[in-house]
């Protein structure tokens, strides 16, 4: 049984009542409930794909912040072969929410950074549940000054709420650190993509993301702030969070239209959590599709990232 979102309540009702009868068959009672189960997965896929076929903005976010949606160390080890991890930032110490390192894609070399959330309490807790600290970000500069001095193409695996806010985190320089980032990604001659795997939240998700092209999962979210914290800021009234979520603009297909992302990967009808190796390797292909048109281009990619984020809004 999977995990249920509030709005997958007659997926839910469905599936627990296949579960029973698989149960009833396997006890060796003698009832031939074959057609049943039949008949009932087959209304089961028919709810889910009328349920995900009109997800709200709202329902976009619960389902990119699903706990078992696969995360950035899910897609390393499906993806990456050689994978050498990099740790500290030679100033204060280590970030677990991000990972990086060098690793081969398909055979290839390059640079691979990313948030990851941590998928049980332990993990999530190592990891700081994504949220990033500013030594985090200085590795990440410092990864990518590797691979820039290196000449290897850099992936960003893109999934946190936002950057971590506590004390500790503004007085080692958490601003500053993210701005440093961004301009990181700004300045580099190698080509680069980053892709929103779940949550792309705020500078946070900016500071490893500003690249030659952007994509988003299809039930990704990419946005400036948080829905509860636009709600909270906005109109005092984080019961609001709906409301902002629709205006805020936050889903892939709203940021395609916007021009903000080149491209978005399909997800399996019920999201990526109930199919993660076909998202997993839909990704894969992207990526291979996008580093193809890097190695045949003659771009100055610097100058391109520089182009693409002045252009942003101007057409409006």
């Amino acid at each position: 049984m999977y995990n249920y979102l509030d709005f997958e309540k007659p997926v839910q009702d469905l599936e627990g009542k296949i579960l029973e009868l698989k149960k009833l068959a396997d006890g060796g009672e003698a009832v031939d409930v074959a057609d049943e189960i039949s008949r009932l997965e087959k209304r089961s896929t028919e709810a889910l794909r009328e349920v995900y076929k009109a997800l709200t903005p709202w329902q976009k976010v619960q389902v990119a912040r699903h706990p078992d949606r696969p995360h950035c160390l899910d897609y390393v080890r499906t993806l990456f072969t050689d994978f050498t991890p990099l740790a500290g930032d030679r100033k204060y110490g280590e970030d677990a929410a991000i990972v990086g390192g060098f690793a081969r894609f398909r055979g290839e070399p390059v640079a691979v950074i990313g948030q990851e959330k941590g998928s049980d309490t332990k993990s999530r807790l190592k990891h700081n549940f994504g949220s990033v600290r500013p030594e985090g970000y200085r590795k990440a500069v410092r990864i990518m000054e590797l691979a820039d001095r290196f000449k290897v193409p850099m992936i960003s695996l893109v999934d946190t709420a936002g950057a971590y806010p506590g004390i500790g985190a503004e007085e080692r320089g958490q601003a500053e650190a993210i701005a440093r980032s961004t301009s990181a990604c700004l300045g580099l001659r190698i080509p680069t993509m980053a892709i929103v795997i779940g949550e792309g939240g705020s500078g946070g998700a900016i500071a490893i993301a500003t690249a030659n092209r952007v994509y988003m999962l299809e039930h990704a979210i990419y946005s400036v702030i948080s829905p509860e914290g636009a709600a909270s800021i906005l109109w005092r009234d984080t019961t609001r969070s709906k409301d902002a979520a629709i205006n805020m603009k936050i889903t892939a297909q709203d940021l395609l239209d916007l021009k903000i992302i080149d491209g978005i990967v399909a997800e399996p009808v019920g999201g990526a959590h109930r199919a993660p190796e076909t998202v997993m390797n839909a990704t894969g292909d992207l990526i291979a599709r996008t580093l193809g048109d890097f190695a045949q281009s003659n771009a100055d990619f610097r100058e391109h990232r520089r182009d693409k984020y002045l252009a942003m809004g101007r057409s409006l």
